[in-house]
Order: C-alpha cells, then structure tokens, then sequence
C-alpha cells in the first residue's frame, strides 16, 4: 500500500513537454525528468507525485530510474493513493468490459496502459489467471495486485509470468512462479469453434495469444473445404480455427515441438485429429521445402514473431517480412488466399503492408487485399500511444 501523504515528488525539466502528458501520454522519459541525486535513489517501483517545471502538479507516477521510461501515469489525480483498492478499481472496470464483450471468462483481462495498469498483463483462462508484471511497480505490489484479481474476478489460480523483453528493460528478473492455486497441466481454451491447449507454465508469454482471435475467425471464414497452412503456428491458432470452419486438412509449421504437441493435443479436443498434421522446423527452410515438393494450399497464413521489437531493428524486420510473403506466395493455389501477420510494435501498418506486397510480386504473384486484422477488442488501444496497437494482419486473394 501506498500513503500519498508523504510520497516524493519528480519533476520535469524546464524543457519537457508537459502537454502531451495533460492531454493521455502515459510515459516520461529520462531525459524529461531533473534526475538529481534525491530521484535517482528512489527505488524502483517508487509511486511519486509529478509535477510539471513550474510545480504544477500533474498526477501520481510510478518512478523507475533504471528504465529509460523513467515514470509512469498512474492516476491522473496527484492525491490517489495508490494500493490494492485503487488497483482492485482498475481491475472491476477492465473486467467490466470483458463481460460485455465475452460470454466465457477467456481473454485479455488487462491490456496494460490501455487499462490504466501500466506495464501490467493479465490473460484469464476460466479459474485462472497469468500476470506479467512488466513493470517495477506491478512486481513490488505483485501481492496487492494477486490479491486483488482474486477478490475480483474469483480466479482461483494465478500464475507470475515474469519473462521478456520488458521486464529486461525495467531492470527485472526472469521468474515464473504459480503465486496461488495449482495446475495439472495445459487449460483447454475454446475460442472460435476449437479447443486450444494452453501451457500456463511453459509456453510462449501467457500460453495462448488472445490477440489474434478476430483474425483466426476470418481466416476460418476462407476456410471451408480448403488444404490450409499455418506458418508459425505456435499451438494451431490458425489451422485449428480453420479446421473447426471445415477445413479439409490442415498442416501446422512451428520450431517448437512443445507447441505442436499442444497443437495437436488442441486438434483431438476439436475432434479434428485426423485432417490435421505437424512438421517441425525453420519456418524459412520448410516454406522452401514444400515449395521444391510442388505443395500448394487454399489458404496459407503466417504469424511469425515480432521481427521488429524495437526501432534499431525495422530495417531487418522489414526485410524478414518481405521474406515471409516472398516464401509463402508460390505456396498458394491459384485464386487462393494468403494471411501475413506482423506483431512488430515498430512497424507500422504501412510499411508491413509494402513490405508484403513487395514480397508477393518478388514471389511471382498478383494480388488483392481483402481484409486488413488488428488485435481484438480485449486489446485496447490507448489512443496516445501508439505502442498499444501492435498487431496487424492483411488478407490478400492470390491470383497468377
């Protein structure tokens, strides 16, 4: 818990733009701040008030010096006090939505700043829940805000995901600890008509990407009837969905076999075994292999990781993109359709979209979009910072 009547305070250099923090920005940066000795001893995690170069106050932060994100808006009103009430609060308005929008208890519960927790995940799956705490403040009140998902939502088991790029860059430790609770394993996940197997423990970021549920769904809708290749398929987001729309077979590629053995335990759940198989290995080379096998597919969808997690990377990133769709195009049967996916927070929609159309042309094909994607609406978006709309999918009819 937190007593706001004796926090410190931060404040912004002369120069720092005030402007866009009064108007929704929900970041200071380190350069912004006057880092005097007082600030920068200030442990990670500390919840400070922020005032502007003329001490105005502009709301309650959560104060980092090890990160370049050096503060973070929590509550606009500089008087909030900050503890497992206020964070239950946020948590009754996120799940609120959830309801609105889900009939079952299986999604995004927190989009971090887009619900007002920053740097806080949380995905539920039914009496369960995973929480990345991706930021110092979220891991120094990881009780408060265990608890307070437990009073409010009725999870029974909550897991600590405390993996990833993020939490590097605030200066955290790797851990993955069940905080309440047990698992006996993966948690059957039914979303768009199939059953998806989630590794809690194990798997990528919380085990499932909820994210890509709209996309799945539309996907599916090209898929009645077809021979369907899912390129990165983690654990058959596509090709399961495609299967449950009816698919006469689908063929998942992945570099994990953890993933493809959860795959394919998803396809017996969905009972879809029998048109569904796995092959493992570098996404590249086996999009190079079917191609010298002369295999072709009615809908081929690739959803790779991000190739472009930071700005120093999107060159590269682009050019893995273009790569992507230069593969995939000879593998799709003429008048089919091809899904290319970009979670890359540094590409914008744009450029993955000239970067996939240049690889389709470089692939020898003529093509239309259909269909442009974004996460689902469990992902909100914070309008002031881009950053919270990273994911894009574009569906193009192949021809040629």
């Amino acid at each position: 818990m937190t007593d706001n009547h004796d926090i410190p305070t931060v404040r912004l250099r002369p120069k720092a733009e005030a402007r866009a923090l009064r108007h929704g920005f929900p970041w200071v940066y380190a350069d912004e701040v006057v880092t005097d000795r007082r600030t920068q001893a200030l442990a990670p995690g500390t919840i400070a008030r922020l005032e502007d170069a003329e001490r105005r106050p502009l709301g309650t932060v959560t104060v980092n010096p090890k990160s370049k994100i050096v503060a973070r808006m929590l509550d606009r009103d500089e008087q909030a006090v900050i503890d497992r009430n206020w964070i239950a609060a946020r948590l009754a308005r996120a799940l609120a939505l959830r309801e609105r929008l889900y009939d079952a208890p299986f999604y995004r519960l927190v989009h971090a700043e887009a619900d007002g927790l920053p740097g806080v995940v949380i995905d539920r799956f039914g009496d369960a829940a995973v929480v990345q705490p991706n930021a110092a403040w979220a891991e120094a009140m990881i009780g408060d805000l265990a608890a307070a998902l437990a009073s409010v939502t009725g999870v029974t088991t909550i897991v600590k995901n405390g993996t990833g790029r993020a939490r590097g860059l605030e200066g955290l430790a790797e851990e993955t600890v069940i905080l309440s609770g047990a698992l006996e394993g993966p948690v059957p996940v039914p979303m768009n008509g199939a059953t998806y197997m989630a590794d809690l423990l194990g798997g990528q970021k919380t085990g499932l990407f909820f994210d890509q549920r709209p996309n799945h769904a539309f996907a599916a809708s090209l898929a009645k009837g077809a021979r369907v290749l899912d390129v990165f398929s983690h654990v058959g987001g596509f090709s399961l969905a495609a299967l449950a729309a009816g698919a006469e077979r689908a063929l998942a590629v992945d570099a994990s076999l953890a993933a493809l053995d959860l795959a394919e335990a998803g396809a017996a759940a969905s009972g879809g075994a029998a048109r569904f198989s796995t092959r493992k290995g570098d996404a590249f080379a086996v999009m190079e292999a079917l191609a010298e096998e002369g295999a072709t597919f009615e809908l081929v969808v690739c959803d790779p990781p991000a190739f472009a997690p930071s700005k120093p990377a999107l060159q590269a990133g682009l050019r893995a993109y273009e790569r992507v769709a230069k593969l995939a195009a000879p593998l799709v049967a003429p008048g089919g359709f091809l899904g290319l996916c970009s979670c890359s927070h540094a590409v914008d929609l744009a450029q993955f979209r000239n970067a996939s159309a240049r690889g389709i042309g470089r692939g020898g094909r003529r093509s239309q979009l259909l269909h442009t994607g974004f996460a689902g609406p469990d992902h909100p978006q914070l309008p002031q910072l881009a950053e919270s709309g990273y994911l894009k999918a574009l569906f193009f009819r192949l021809d040629g």
